[in-house]
């Protein structure tokens, strides 16, 4: 059943972006079908968003994305890939068909090195978090088993981040297409207990071992926390390594390759990129906590407020490298409650919206899961899908962001890790601050609700206006007539509509007015169209057509698909359908009409047919 569906999603999905020629490269993500094109221009943005089961779709990085939501999203990818030939796809070669500006390029390449290493840095931030909320507990310390459990558990949590560098420089290394385990010796040598510890300068009785290079003199401190510094090394191992590999003789190249590698490399860390390193470092933590601390409350507010359309431009892939820069430095990270409460805002919102949105079975299909994503830190659906693309629900959670976000910064709310937000962060939470936490959140929510309510009844009375009348255009190259001259009796009759047709000379048939598919004939030679205002029309493609069982037919349409005045439904081919004796009039039946609704038809018009109030 699921395969059969995904096909038809497929299908429709081909169809609204120029066809599988238009297609050079898709593969997904955790929440989004990702689609390389020969030519964006080609998209139709409306038709796929009413595709079945998308939440919301937009191009971002010269890559269009889909929504479809964590899980459903891979069982599409496995039928899409295989329904256009292109299966295996990595991100990493999906991302070298794009066209991307050098900030674009920055931006990609970072979040590749931080995402790789998030599960162990999630892993070890949330028994951090677990062992401080339960170590303060009476009987972790009475009960034998449970302080076992717990010591352990606290062990377990030190290493990641004691290592953190080391990591760091094993991502950057294989990112930037070196081999990775030159990256983690690299990455040892930052952290080598031989070598004075970072964490000790300015301590005192800190005296270092002090060597001279050339009249250069070298201090032998470690690189505890060089979060930035191990980035820099990645690159710099990976460079050293492809050149030697590309210029080394194959016979020695096994032996000199890496030993020249790790060598120059330590040089550099030690002369060039640790000391610019040190102060790079400095400069974007001390300088982000002063900013912070100057600006006070209406910082965190400002952060919170634009967090999520940061997201948006996909900007913030950046902020895991500063995260991880601040744990390092400073223990914690006041960024990830404002980044979190910022997408329970969102999520607030979205609840809002169900509410007024509650009778329309299609809303409720994207707002239920998108919401229940938010609550596992996932916020593309629910702003791709409902925030962004009905404006109001963004506002409104920007709004209750800020708010809450003040709130962080009064009972001064930090996090012990990154990569977890929502109920997942609730474990990162800096101890002793998990009921700020849920307050925190529940102000996001409750203001994101509440506000999106609000807001929407001035923005709802500018957007909706009363359907009073909906206008017909021709279906296509031909004279149009009332359906009273038609060949076929049962339509000239009227018994089943008033109507019109048209005699088409191309076969090329499209839709008259704006409405959703409500479905195709089997035989692909009809078609049915609910207007916005519940009046339904079928579109007959010929006389007695339905004998021929789809020969000489092809349909470009879904059902349940949303379709714009003039768009392609189907093609029959006039010479097939002549050929078998049948004739190529193509009726257009108000089969079903509002309450209250009448329709006119004016054949000799532009405006053929118009549904008018009684």
């Amino acid at each position: 059943m699921k395969q059969k569906q995904y096909e038809s999603i497929s299908q429709n999905i081909v169809n609204f972006v120029g066809g599988k020629e238009n297609i050079i490269g898709v593969t997904h993500c955790a929440t989004r079908l990702r689609i390389v094109l020969k030519d964006n221009s080609l998209i139709q943005s409306d038709n796929l968003e009413n595709v079945e089961l998308v939440k919301g779709s937009f191009v971002a990085g010269d890559q269009l994305q889909l929504i479809f939501g964590a899980g459903t999203v891979n069982e599409v990818y496995a039928v899409f890939s295989k329904f256009v030939g292109i299966e295996n796809m990595s991100l990493n070669d999906v991302k070298s068909l794009q066209k991307q500006n050098p900030v674009q390029a920055v931006i990609k390449t970072l979040s590749d090195v931080f995402v790789e290493i998030i599960p162990a840095i999630l892993a070890a931030a949330l028994l951090l978090g677990l062992t401080g909320f339960l170590g303060g507990q009476p009987f972790i310390k009475t009960n034998e088993f449970a302080y076992a459990a717990n010591k352990l558990a606290e062990i377990a949590s030190v290493g990641a981040f004691a290592f953190l560098p080391l990591l760091v420089c094993y991502s950057a290394t294989k990112r930037f297409g070196g081999r990775p385990v030159l990256g983690i010796v690299m990455g040892g040598i930052m952290l080598l207990p031989s070598l004075a510890n970072a964490y000790d300068i300015g301590k005192a009785g800190f005296n270092p071992e002090v060597i001279n290079l050339l009249g250069y003199k070298i201090q032998l401190i470690g690189f505890q926390g060089g979060v930035l510094i191990a980035l820099m090394v990645g690159f710099i191992v990976a460079s050293l390594d492809k050149f030697f590999e590309r210029k080394i003789p194959s016979v020695v190249k096994l032996i000199f390759g890496p030993m020249l590698t790790v060598f120059i490399s330590t040089i550099l860390l030690f002369t060039v990129i640790g000391p610019v390193g040190r102060e790079l470092s400095n400069f974007i933590t001390l300088g982000l906590v002063n900013i912070t601390k100057s600006t006070g409350i209406f910082g965190y507010m400002l952060f919170a407020g634009i967090q999520q359309v940061i997201v948006i431009t996909g900007l913030h892939h950046i902020l895991n490298a500063v995260e991880a820069q601040l744990i390092a430095t400073t223990k914690t990270n006041f960024l990830n409650p404002l980044m979190s409460v910022a997408l329970m805002a969102q999520g607030g919102a979205v609840l809002g919206y169900l509410v007024l949105k509650w009778k329309d079975l299609k809303a409720r299909e994207i707002a239920i899961p998108s919401f229940a994503s938010i609550l596992f830190g996932i916020s593309e659906p629910a702003i791709f899908g409902i925030n962004l693309k009905h404006k109001f629900p963004l506002v409104a959670g920007c709004i209750a962001a800020a708010i809450s976000g003040g709130y962080v910064y009064l009972v001064d709310l930090k996090s012990i890790g990154y990569g977890a937000t929502a109920i997942p962060g609730f474990f990162i939470a800096q101890p002793g601050g998990h009921v700020n936490y849920l307050i925190a959140h529940l102000i996001a929510l409750v203001l994101g609700a509440a506000l999106t309510i609000v807001i929407s009844r001035f923005y709802i009375k500018k957007e909706v206006k009363s359907v009073n009348e909906i206008t017909f255009a021709t279906i296509g190259n031909g004279t149009v007539k009332a359906i009273s001259e038609s060949k076929d009796a049962t339509f000239a009759s009227k018994v089943m509509g008033d109507g019109y047709l048209v005699d088409v000379v191309d076969g090329v048939i499209v839709s008259p007015v704006d409405g959703e598919v409500e479905f195709v004939f089997p035989s692909k030679h009809a078609v049915g169209i609910k207007c916005h205002d519940g009046s339904k029309i079928l579109i007959h493609a010929g006389i007695d057509t339905v004998k021929l069982n789809g020969e000489g037919f092809e349909v470009f349409v879904g059902e349940k698909q949303q379709v714009k005045k003039g768009q392609k439904l189907l093609k029959m081919d006039v010479n097939v359908v002549k050929n078998a004796g049948y004739e190529t009039e193509t009726m257009v039946v108000f089969s079903e009409l509002a309450a209250g609704k009448k329709v006119v038809v004016t054949p000799e018009a532009t405006v053929v047919a118009t549904i008018v109030n009684e």
